[in-house]
């Protein structure tokens, strides 16, 4: 039987919110001279809103940001300009990425390579830029692992999470039904999305995303753990996987299992 592991990028590869993407988007207002910046809490509210470019065309609505910015009258000039400051904003977080400077998560290269060795598929199903997402998955998993993962990601999807979108794509490109795969998020939209599309999908809470309300996951920990290192911390456990010192494969194949039989 055909299996597929599905990861989100952002927070579940790496907690690269707060250490990449704000950092990045700090470094392209001053490139630019946008006289602008967000703060960690600021960043932690537009994080509510899903896509890099939706967020920066929020902006456009601030009164506070159109006291300091001037901003284009009509849309197309609005939307060329948040193109070119997410363009510039990729290339510094690429940089960020490049460098080494945001560790992977504990457990992620450790469950692909078992994933991978078990015959399952593997895949990112992502609403961040493609090239952003790969570059945190080689520098994640590393780059012969990398190679085995199919990545949705970018603009493909016509909805942001938590429409189903990005999964219902993602699926049909694995060609499996939506009970034959687990899908691993750290934020409610991304949980929701993955269930909108029938996904069974586990949480690891990220920095942004440790308050949020998860009680619909099969499971909740604070990361996928290490033997011998990290420790899985569980959060909350409705599927009642057991968890020891670490989330294995075993864990997500009993949900799907538990799919299939249900």
């Amino acid at each position: 039987m055909d299996r597929a592991l599905i990861f989100d990028c952002d927070g579940v590869l790496a907690d690269t919110e707060p250490n990449g993407h704000l950092v990045a988007f700090n470094q392209m207002w001053r490139k630019l001279s946008v006289p602008w910046q967000w703060s960690k809490d600021q960043y932690g509210e537009k994080l509510k809103i899903a896509g890099g470019k939706e967020r920066m065309a929020s902006l456009f609505d601030d009164p506070d940001f159109q006291q300091r910015v001037s901003v284009p009258g009509s849309e197309e000039e609005r939307k060329a300009l948040v193109s070119a400051w997410h363009k510039e904003k990729t290339a510094l977080y690429q940089q960020i990425i490049f460098a080494g400077q945001i560790p992977a998560r504990p457990g992620i290269k450790r469950i692909a390579q078992e994933a991978r060795d078990a015959g399952w598929k593997l895949a990112v199903a992502s609403t961040s830029a493609q090239a952003a997402v790969e570059s945190v998955l080689r520098h994640a998993v590393g780059e012969e692992l990398a190679k085995e993962f199919l990545v949705m990601a970018g603009d493909i999807a016509p909805n942001k999470k938590p429409a189903p979108d990005i999964y219902n794509l993602t699926l049909e490109r694995l060609q499996l039904p939506a009970y034959f795969c687990v899908a691993v998020e750290d934020s409610r939209n991304g949980m929701l999305a993955a269930y909108a599309a029938d996904v069974p999908v586990i949480v690891t809470v990220s920095e942004y995303t440790t308050g949020e309300d998860f009680k619909e996951a099969e499971f909740v920990v604070d990361s996928l753990g290490e033997p011998g290192g990290p420790q899985s911390k569980v959060l909350l456990n409705p599927a009642g996987a057991r968890i020891a010192e670490c989330v294995k494969l075993e864990n997500l194949a009993a949900l799907v299992n538990s799919s299939v039989k249900a």
